[in-house]
């Protein structure tokens, strides 16, 4: 059974193979309308559960798109749809949907509700992202950041703000594709220290830095994400302002980075919070570029899980 579970959990050769995959299908596409079938449609006659607990946006559309220009069918479940661990266990579920569909993909919030379907299914689980991690949007800024500057191996990769999920599984990239890493943001926000510490072990430079402007001098790359959740409360959403506003990413941030150093933003943005217009719309600017590389990325994920 080929899971993709988290980034740190697939052997490096795999990620590299999963991403020299993407680019030959996106190469592949180019200049044909999104609703025609690729040439190869290795998922004909299969389907895939999309199970969205939290709300998406780009991770619904982009599987939903990758499945059907994979020649394959999605039958897209939200939480309330299933209630997951509520009713029915989610083991029960995982067995029980395992006998419907080819291939699950999770967006949940608890990483132990991924663990669990993974554990029981009998057919391949996606990570779509949990609360911990995000490693399908990781490989899409792997393969942006290599389309546009080539080997991102050796390469200065900046994580500006909040050592969230995302940026757990850009620490997990950082060892297993061989990039160095830095992380800055306020202390209480740092990455867990069992992630820096793999990355380390694994042979790259993995720092912290406080002071942002010291931080991206030299990067390849800044990386920015929002600083709230749509969960969050308005009390929480008002410390977290006062916590990060020191490492927003604007024109004078990106000046001490290297001079073609990359923006990127998983996205959805607040404009002006996180990252400012003139940067996230400037000429170093990748973030509808990494948009559009979900689908591709996602449809050699599950190319790998399935073995075809």
């Amino acid at each position: 059974m080929t899971h993709f579970l988290d980034i740190n959990k697939t052997p490096p050769q795999d990620l590299r193979a999963i991403i020299d995959n993407a680019r030959e299908m996106k190469d592949a596409r180019a200049g044909r309308p999104k609703g025609t079938l690729d040439d190869d449609t290795p998922l004909a006659g299969h389907i895939v559960a999309l199970i969205f607990e939290k709300p998406s946006t780009r991770t619904r559309v982009s599987f939903d798109v990758g499945v059907r220009q994979l020649g394959g069918q999605t039958m897209v479940l939200s939480g309330a749809d299933m209630q997951l661990g509520h009713g029915e266990t989610i083991a029960d579920t995982a067995r029980v949907l395992s006998r419907y569909v080819d291939l699950i993909m999770m967006r949940t919030f608890e990483e132990d509700t991924l663990l669990e379907m993974a554990q029981y299914a009998t057919v391949p689980v996606i990570n779509g992202l949990t609360n911990r991690t995000h490693p399908c949007q990781i490989m899409a800024d792997v393969m942006t950041f290599e389309e546009h500057r080539g080997p991102i191996k050796g390469r200065k990769i900046v994580w500006s703000g909040d050592g969230n999920n995302v940026c757990a599984s850009m620490v997990q990239a950082a060892g297993q594709f061989g990039f160095d890493f830095t992380y800055t943001g306020p202390e209480i926000l740092d990455p867990e220290g069992g992630f820096l510490g793999d990355a380390r072990k694994a042979g790259v430079n993995v720092t912290v830095e406080r002071d942002p402007h010291k931080a991206v001098i030299g990067a390849d790359l800044v990386v920015a994400d929002t600083w709230v959740s749509m969960h969050d409360s308005q009390s929480s959403r008002e410390r977290r302002h006062n916590q990060l506003r020191p490492y927003q990413v604007n024109t004078d941030l990106m000046g001490n980075a290297k001079p073609d150093a990359l923006f990127m933003h998983c996205l959805p943005a607040h404009r002006d919070e996180e990252a400012t217009s003139d940067v996230m719309d400037g000429p170093n600017s990748v973030i509808f570029d990494e948009a559009e590389n979900r689908l591709h990325a996602q449809k050699a994920i599950m190319r790998y899980c399935l073995g075809i």
